[in-house]
Formats: structure tokens, C-alpha cells, sequence
């Protein structure tokens, strides 16, 4: 089982301490993670249909779902079932991850010494949590926190009034000045009284020769990881919310916003301040216009725009009419 470097686990749980419908079940949970991530002893969860695909080859041990979804699920798998997954998710999140709803102060920031980073160029006024690592040759610009546990590669550029944190960067990475990275992401349950905070134990994943502009707010995973593949480049002021997977060589421009959990292919080209709407899956190689709202999944090699975005060609006759 891996270890959360970033949260701290204080399972593991028992069945019966978590969910009164078991009071004989004696064993325990240690982890909470997605049906495709899920271990023997992981409690999981599925909500919907379109994660169909991952559920029956999930390995954990029991899994939170409604009385309608509960055919679904394997044999091994012991289905909990609650009227709404995403609220038990977030009471269970909250029990094992008591810190990972709010983002609190890295109390263990300090200023860098030359005897720890030989091989690191730091900028004035620079403040490095603990356990940190960052690899040869790579430059922090003035006013920059990366916060502990934080791992950045080789080669790499950070610039000026950064804030990393939840994340993992890879080599020959460029991060231009005042970007943030790893924050907690837009997730709450509402009810009447009170707006529950969902926690996010997951983190960012940057790849090596990513290139990310000036003030770009890129949030970790809730449960998985949010990832951005090798070779893409990000423009000013990008955002992307938790769980977003982008893949290699894709070119985001200016503005485009993410919403949780879309997974972007390879080679996709995407036009400033287009958005895409959360759990949306666009193929390979697509081709999205500036200002489009992407509002259903792309196939492969496809050329879209508009809002609804809709094939180029379906753009252009309806705006020639």
C-alpha cells in the first residue's frame, strides 16, 4: 500500500465504527481510493454508470454505491449502500484524513540553506517546507514557497511568487511567476445548514517538459491525482480543477478553465478561454476553438467550436444561415 506523503492516514477503521448498517463487521478499511486504484483492504466508491468500465475489475474490499448500483458490483466487493455517495464519501474522507479539507500553514517553512540544495539557485525571500527535494540545476525565483514533502526535478525554472504545494514536478518543468499549484480543490456537499467541505488527499503530477505561464491555478486530486503529461504547454491564467488528467504535447491557451475530473488526450490544442465541462473524456489529437463550451465528450481528431461546442462544420454552416 502507498503512502500518502502529503496527508497523514490515521486508520486504519473499522467496518462497524464507520457505518451503523454493519455493527458485526469487525474489519477493517485502511484507504480510500477510486475503483481502478482500490486494494483488498480499500473501501471505494461508484456513482454513476460511466465508471462502469473500471468497476469490475476493481480489487477493493468494499464499496460505497446506491440501492440501484449495487447489481453492478463484483462478487468480492461488498456493496455499503447510502442515498448519496458523494456526502458518505466526504464523512469517511474526513474520519481517515482529518486535515485534508482546509489548506493550513506549512508551519515548517523555513529559508533554504546552501548545505542541503549545493546544486540550487534560489531568488530572495524564498521559504522551503520540510522534506523537500529539488534536483540539480534547477532555479526558484524571489518570494516562492514550496511547501513540504514537495518533490521538483532536475533542470527545472520556478518562478517568482509560486506557491507548489500536494505536488510532485518532474524535470525541465518551467513555472512562470505567480502560478499555484496543488491547492485544495472546489469541492463541497451542500445541505440546508451547512456546506460540507470534501476533502482532497490527492496531488498534482507535472511531467518532464511541461511548460506552465504566469498565474495558472492548477488544484490537486480529491481522490486521484490531478496530472498534466510531457511536453504540454499551459498559457497565462489557466485553470485546472481537481482530478484533471491532460495528456502529452497538448497547447492550452489563455483562459480555459477545467472543471473536475475531465481527462484530456494527447496532441489536443485548445483556444483561450474555451471551458470544459467536469467527468467529459476528449480524444486525441482534437481541435478546440477559443471561446467554446465543451459540454459532452470529443471522439479523437475532431475540430470543434462554439457553445454548445459542435463540429467545425456544423459551426460554420449555422453561423452562415
Amino acid at each position: 500500500m502507498s503512502k500518502n506523503i502529503f496527508f497523514r492516514n490515521i486508520g486504519p477503521l473499522k467496518i462497524n465504527k464507520i457505518f451503523k448498517s454493519f455493527p458485526n463487521d469487525k474489519n477493517k478499511i485502511f484507504d480510500i481510493k477510486s475503483l481502478e486504484k482500490a486494494q483488498k483492504n480499500d473501501l471505494t466508491f461508484f456513482d454513476s454508470l460511466k465508471y462502469l468500465k473500471y468497476l469490475k475489475d476493481t480489487k477493493g474490499a468494499y464499496c460505497l454505491t446506491t440501492d440501484k448500483l449495487k447489481k453492478y458490483l463484483p462478487t468480492q466487493c461488498k456493496a455499503i449502500i447510502v442515498k448519496n455517495v458523494l456526502f458518505e464519501l466526504s464523512r469517511v474522507l474526513k474520519l481517515l484524513y482529518p486535515s485534508a479539507d482546509i489548506d493550513y500553514p506549512d508551519s515548517s517553512l523555513k529559508k533554504p540553506t546552501k548545505s542541503k540544495f549545493k546544486h540550487v539557485k534560489f531568488g530572495n525571500n524564498v521559504l522551503i517546507g520540510k522534506n523537500v527535494k529539488i534536483g540539480k540545476n534547477t532555479i526558484i525565483g524571489s518570494n516562492t514557497i514550496i511547501e513540504k514533502n514537495v518533490e521538483i526535478g532536475m533542470n527545472c525554472i520556478i518562478g517568482s511568487q509560486v506557491v507548489i504545494k500536494n505536488a510532485l514536478v518532474k524535470n525541465f518543468v518551467v513555472v512562470q511567476d505567480g502560478t499555484k499549484i496543488g491547492q485544495k480543490g472546489f469541492g463541497f456537499i451542500p445541505t440546508q445548514k451547512i456546506n460540507i467541505k470534501f476533502p482532497h488527499i490527492g496531488k498534482v503530477i507535472i511531467d518532464d517538459h511541461v511548460e506552465i505561464a504566469s498565474s495558472c491555478t492548477i488544484d490537486r486530486g480529491s481522490v486521484d491525482d490531478t496530472y498534466i503529461g510531457k511536453n504540454t504547454y499551459i498559457d497565462n491564467q489557466v485553470h485546472i480543477a481537481h482530478n484533471v488528467k491532460i495528456g502529452k504535447n497538448c497547447m492550452i491557451a489563455g483562459q480555459v478553465g477545467f472543471a473536475g475530473s475531465a481527462v484530456i488526450g494527447d496532441n489536443v490544442s485548445i483556444g483561450g478561454q474555451a471551458g470544459v465541462s467536469g467527468h467529459l473524456k476528449i480524444g486525441n489529437n482534437v481541435k478546440i476553438g477559443g471561446g467554446s463550451g465543451v459540454v459532452k465528450d470529443i471522439s479523437d481528431n475532431q475540430v470543434v467550436m462554439g457553445y454548445p461546442a459542435v463540429s467545425i462544420k456544423e459551426f460554420l454552416k449555422k453561423n452562415n444561415e
